[in-house]
Formats: C-alpha cells, sequence, structure tokens
C-alpha cells in the first residue's frame, strides 16, 4: 500500500510506566510527561500529528484535528534495553532478558577476557562512560590497560584511547569478548568505546561500534531481503541487527547528524524501508539525567519534522516511535519500563484514527511486514487501520 517507509525510533522517548513497571524499579517514571512537568515542552508539530492525542501530558493541549494516527505500544519482552526494544519491534519476543552486572563481571569472564586480550584490565565496574574515562583514562594511558565497566543495560563496554590501543585491536578485543559471552553470560552487546585527548580533557570519539547478539531468523528484515525489498538503516540499526537484511548502513555521529542523513536518505532511497535510530535523547541525556539536554533535543526533533514531511510522497508512510523510556526527572540514570509512542503520519494515512495501546512493539513490524506482502512471528498489523 506503501512505496515507502520511514521509521524513526526517538531512543528512549518513553510516554508513561507500565502495569509491571515497579517489578524493574521504575514506579512513576514517564519520560515525556515528567520532562513535561518539570521543564516544559514546545512540540508543535508533534502534537499536530497526535501525541498529546495518545495522553494527556502537561503543558501539550491535543490537536482537535489530530493529522496523523495515534496510539501507545507496550513491550511484551523482559526487559528495558535497546536490543530487546529493537527485536521486539521486528517480531523478535525475548522468552528471559538479557543478563545485567550491577556489580561488574564475575572473576571467570574477566579472566577469560584478559587472557584473550593480552592485557590486564582496569574498572569491571557500573559507570557513565563519559565518567569512567575521566576517572581511569590516565592510569589506561600510563599501563595500557583496557577499560571495561557495564551499565543498567546489559552490556560489556570496552574504552580505550586511540593512541594507546589503536583501534583495529580494540576492535579485536571485543570480537573475543563477544566469544567469551555466550550462554548464561550472553549480554545484549559487546560496545567498543574509543576515545581521545589528554587527561582531565578525554571526549570519546564516533568510531564506536557494538557487537550484538545474531538476531533469531525470520525477523522483519529477513523477511524484507527475501522480498528485495530494500532496507536502509541509519544510526545503530546496522548494529543492533548485525547488518543483517541491510542493503544500506549510515552511521551517524549524533541526532543532529542522524536527522540530516535522514532528509539526505529520503532523496536518494527512492523504495523500501529506511530504519532510523536518533540515539542522544537515551545516550547524551537520559542516561544522565540532563532535564534540559532531554527537553532541547525533543523541541529539535520537533522542528526536524516538517523538513521530514515535506520529503514525503504519496506513496510514503512515516512512523515515529521509541524502544522504551529513559526517564532524566528520576533518580535512576537506568533505561525504564515504559509505553512507547506511536505516531503514524503520510498523505494517505486517515487523520485522527486512534490506534490504542498496542500489546507489541512487534504490531509496528507486523504492520510493515502486511505492506511489503510478507508476515513476521509475532505482532497485529494496524495497515488496514491507516488508510
Amino acid at each position: 500500500m506503501f512505496h515507502r517507509v520511514l521509521w524513526v525510533v526517538l531512543d528512549s522517548v518513553g510516554i508513561g510506566e507500565m502495569p509491571d513497571a515497579a517489578a524493574y524499579g521504575d514506579a512513576g517514571s514517564d519520560t515525556l510527561g515528567n520532562i513535561a512537568r518539570r521543564r516544559g515542552l514546545s512540540l508543535p508539530n508533534l502534537s499536530a500529528i497526535g501525541l498529546a492525542n495518545i495522553r494527556p501530558i502537561d503543558g501539550l493541549p491535543p490537536a482537535p484535528n489530530p493529522t496523523g494516527a495515534f496510539g501507545r505500544c507496550a513491550l511484551a519482552s523482559p526487559g528495558k534495553d535497546t536490543t530487546t526494544g529493537h527485536w521486539e519491534m521486528v517480531g523478535i519476543h525475548l522468552a528471559k532478558p538479557f543478563p545485567l552486572y550491577p556489580n561488574g563481571f564475575p572473576p571467570d569472564v574477566i579472566e577469560a577476557f584478559e587472557q584473550a586480550a593480552g592485557r590486564k584490565i582496569l574498572g569491571n565496574i557500573p559507570a557513565s562512560g563519559t565518567e569512567i574515562i575521566q576517572q581511569l583514562g590516565e592510569e589506561h594511558m600510563r599501563t595500557g590497560k583496557p577499560i571495561v565497566y557495564t551499565s543498567a543495560d546489559s552490556v560489556f563496554q570496552i574504552a580505550a584511547h586511540e593512541q594507546v590501543i589503536p583501534i583495529p585491536e580494540l576492535y579485536r578485543m571485543c570480537e573475543a569478548a563477544r566469544d567469551i559471552l555466550r550462554g548464561a553470560h550472553e549480554v545484549g552487546r559487546v560496545i567498543a568505546r574509543p576515545f581521545i585527548g589528554q587527561p582531565g580533557a578525554f571526549t570519546r570519539t564516533s568510531n564506536r561500534h557494538d557487537y550484538a547478539v545474531p538476531p533469531p531468523p525470520g525477523m522483519l528484515l529477513d523477511r524484507l531481503a527475501d522480498r528485495g525489498v530494500p532496507v536502509t538503516g541509519v544510526g545503530k540499526i546496522s548494529d543492533v541487527f548485525l547488518g543483517r537484511g541491510i542493503a544500506r548502513s549510515i552511521k551517524t555521529k549524533n541526532n543532529d547528524d542522524g536527522m540530516q542523513r535522514t532528509l539526505e536518505a529520503l532523496d536518494s532511497e527512492a523504495s523500501g524501508l529506511i530504519y532510523v535510530n536518533l540515539v542522544d535523547f537515551d545516550q547524551q541525556y537520559g542516561h544522565r539525567n540532563d532535564v534540559e539536554g532531554y527537553a532541547r533535543a525533543l523541541e529539535q526533533a520537533d522542528a526536524w519534522i516538517p523538513r521530514v514531511c515535506a520529503k514525503l510522497t504519496a506513496d510514503d508512510l512515516f512512523i515515529l516511535t521509541a524502544d522504551h523510556g529513559c526517564d532524566p526527572t528520576t533518580p535512576s540514570t537506568d533505561h525504564s519500563r515504559e509505553y512507547v509512542p506511536l505516531l503514524v503520519a503520510g498523505r494517505r494515512v486517515r487523520a485522527g484514527v486512534n490506534l490504542g495501546t498496542r500489546q507489541s512493539l512487534s504490531d509496528i513490524g507486523q504492520t510493515v511486514a502486511e505492506n511489503y506482502g510478507t508476515q513476521i512471528a509475532h505482532g497485529e498489523s494496524f495497515l488496514s487501520s491507516l488508510t
């Protein structure tokens, strides 16, 4: 029904706690709602599509005549991380969450990694990536020991100065870690976190690389590839899915770069799926409890919406959603177990359709699958409601 689909994930932009939020330590989490209450938000373009029609949000009146369809999605899988959310979008439901390491990784994992890397490590604690390189970066430069750390996510992260451990060697270490972290310790992602600079002024570079768990066969991107539907991944999409089913991958530095690259992809890709992740909401602001930064990033994304819509043709479908929450107003710096917004726009999309509360993020993937004449294992398509 639509020749081209633009699917944008506003990473971590949740819209209120799910019923089981307390079991995850997230009672009261409400990323959009709490930011609006604490700081205020001006989101006229998202609101025009129907954002404030999903549920009341302080300072954002519901549109009397929304230009798009609107609703919200629950996470059916246990967990609240990038891999869980993105996998569920494409039809993969997890039976159990990826493992977490609030006290660092066990000795057998670290010993195996040190042997494979040929170096002892520093760290092995949960930490902010920007903070831990300031704390341990000077010792790392002096000793050559890589900095290993985790977070509230299921991740094994390795930070190294590019002049101490060259990028190819850092990537080799990450590949070794990925081989070690299997079975009970199969974390969602191993992440290379290179940085540069001098003590007191270290900065991370854009040479980050993620090593995800291979997704099971049969997910949406596999199905689209089988149908000859080209998929363009913008941002970390290719990393999350290990490049599976993705014809073209476009790396991005930040939200601004991601939004610009998306506009360029709309000019260059005439058909298929353009699948985008805008990561700064989560990476730069949510995990750092930066309410002002998060709010500004939302307003910048809102100002970008008209530029996107100007490039859409009558054969285009535009989907906006998120993968989980990350409420910067709570004491926690972790992701939060929240519903995520669902906004759908396009010239042929029925205006004002309330899509309600979807029981899974897979409903979005099933909708895209049906549009291209295929299906995935989970999810209920809402394609027929759109036209």
